[in-house]
């Protein structure tokens, strides 16, 4: 739609201006930064960033009906760099002109209610959002369009040359990275670390594919980021990883889209998402804040971060009810079909404290929750969510299994409405469809396959049938028409069919 088709009185507000004053915020020291060079630490005291923009009051200023249109109308724009996560530049990145923007399709994706029948097995009325409907099927891509626009800008303002990006992953980091950073080829490389076997065959073969330098490290995905951080600090490298503020700004677009889907009625409303390197959860807390001090909410939603048993420091950390005794610890992980949450010493656990105690704060009330669930139960509520006509992932199994657990809690209400997060699609994680269905986990998974959910292919070859048809030899005539008709009355009787009476006219 033209913008002179809009009408008037919003016109003005369509296409965003650069605006704002962003800048590094150490959460240590609380020292502030110029944007203008790439930072993933504080200088002074080494403790992590968070972007913060001084002049966000501006925003405010703008009353909440105004954005309200702003965001609706601008649903109906052509202009690519508007598609996706900068549909709310104002508030991911008011200094990136829009010309700087990357738009390889991300961010807007569906968000697909449970029939009633999953429904009914949940205990709740809720919904997944497919983030594996990004375009390198996770939602990292929210993160990289945030942080390589970001490097774009600098590259076309030349405070920025040829440019090396580095990232750890589980695996949707680096094809994401991989993938964002090919857009900007040739001044744009990527070199991924990933740990050696812990990703899957589908994972790897991303960033293999978008041609990223691979890495295989020993270890755990701790061990790979330890490695990124020394050449971040040693190197000239843009690092990708979570510890990127631009990240978290890009993953921040997944609360104002699911505000908008509920045309920002938030009442009643729940979150639950996996936590991994904690990066998604610290974005989904700030986007409701900014929203929320913005009146473009009025309230703030639950949000519940679930864990596996087997990689859980977050969920420890906040088992102490008292803050002045809390203290975290980094644990030693255990295999995990939620791979990519497989992390024992978050990146972005000082975020995590900072924004759980302010949301907390501004909600009046505990309003931001964390729960625990077995590898056993993620396994069972994936296959069971995908058999109703979902694509989730391992993690969208993690987060429906943590639905479970916190209606169980009491922090769930019948009259809630829950969005689930499903980080990533399906197909990533098909080997452990597999390994269920063949019950060939090795132990240390704790997960035995219930017979309910299982599923294998059944070859049909008719015992009386002495020809068959094959790539090399297909069957004609008679025989053909034979095989046809024996393998259509084999399959009937598998599946219990009845014969149709044929009433001729």
């Amino acid at each position: 739609m033209k913008i002179e088709n809009f009408p008037e009185h919003i016109r003005q507000y369509l296409i965003p201006k650069v605006s704002g004053h962003v800048v590094y915020r150490c959460l240590g020291c609380s020292t502030e930064y110029d944007i203008s060079r790439l930072l993933y630490t504080c200088p002074g005291c080494g403790s992590i960033l968070l972007l913060e923009d001084l002049d966000f009051d501006r925003l405010k200023k703008v009353p909440a009906d105004t954005w309200r249109r702003i965001f609706d109308y601008r649903r109906a724009l052509n202009i690519p760099s508007m598609k996706g996560i900068y549909r709310y530049h104002e508030f991911i990145g008011p200094v990136i002109p829009l010309d700087a923007v990357i738009y390889l399709g991300e961010g807007h994706t569906a968000m697909v209610e449970a029939n009633p029948h999953l429904e009914e097995l949940a205990g709740a009325r809720f919904y997944f959002k497919n983030e594996g409907q990004n375009p390198s099927a996770s939602f990292k891509d929210r993160g990289m369009a945030s942080a390589l626009s970001y490097i774009n800008f600098l590259l076309r303002s030349g405070k920025l040359a040829d440019v090396l990006a580095v990232c750890a992953s589980t695996g949707d980091t680096s094809a994401a990275a991989a993938l964002y950073a090919a857009y900007l080829q040739p001044k744009v490389k990527s070199a991924v670390l990933l740990p050696h076997k812990k990703v899957t065959p589908q994972q790897l073969a991303q960033p293999l594919g978008s041609g990223a330098i691979v890495f295989e490290i020993p270890g755990v995905f701790d061990d790979s980021m330890k490695v990124v951080e020394a050449l971040s600090e040693q190197y000239n490298v843009a690092l990708l990883n979570s510890k990127n503020a631009w990240r978290i700004l890009g993953q921040e677009s997944y609360s104002y889209e699911i505000a908008q889907d509920f045309d920002f009625d938030m009442n009643h409303k729940a979150m639950v998402a996996p936590i991994g390197n904690a990066g998604n959860i610290t974005a989904i807390i700030s986007g409701f804040l900014k929203f929320f001090e913005a009146g473009i909410i009025d309230r703030l939603p639950k949000i519940i971060g679930v864990q596996s048993t087997h990689a859980d420091p977050v969920y420890r950390y906040y088992l102490e009810p008292e803050p002045e005794k809390r203290k975290f610890v980094p644990v030693k992980v255990r295999p995990s079909v939620a791979q990519a949450a497989m992390i024992g010493n978050p990146v972005s656990m000082p975020r995590v404290i900072q924004l759980v105690e302010t949301y907390n704060e501004k909600a009046g009330g505990q309003a931001v929750f964390f729960a625990e669930v077995e590898e056993q139960a993620i396994m069972d509520w994936q296959l069971t969510a995908n058999r109703n006509g979902h694509i989730a992932c391992t993690q969208g199994g993690e987060t429906l299994a943590g639905l479970v657990e916190a209606k169980k809690r009491g922090i769930v209400s019948e009259d809630d409405v829950v969005v689930l997060d499903a980080t990533a699609h399906a197909l990533k994680f098909a080997d452990f469809q597999a390994m269920y269905f063949e019950d060939r986990f090795p132990p240390e998974f704790e997960i035995t396959p219930r017979q309910s959910l299982q599923n294998a292919p059944s070859l049909v070859r008719p015992k009386d049938l002495d020809l068959v048809p094959t790539p090399e030899k297909p069957l004609e005539g008679k025989d053909l028409d034979r095989f046809v008709q024996r393998t259509a009355e084999e399959i009937a009787k598998k599946l219990g069919l009845s014969r149709r009476d044929l009433v001729r006219i």
